[in-house]
């Protein structure tokens, strides 16, 4: 999942992007380094928040708008 690539990229850090989804920044560094996967509400709010697909989230294309 490009999740901690999109954050960097923005220059977010775990607790903000936590903060703004109303997460744990616990649950955020889980998903990052893989120990926890994401539900699909997650995916969506995460997909949503970086305005990006769901298939770019999860590394299935390279176009961030493409959608399958």
């Amino acid at each position: 999942m490009r999740l901690k690539y999109l954050r960097e990229q923005r220059g977010i850090s775990q607790l903000k992007l936590a903060i703004d989804l109303n997460m744990n920044q616990n649950s955020i560094s889980r998903y990052e380094n893989g120990v926890r996967e994401a539900d699909y509400a997650t995916l969506i709010r995460f997909a949503d928040y970086f305005n990006v697909s769901l298939d770019y989230l999860l590394e299935r294309t390279d176009n961030p708008n493409m959608a399958k």
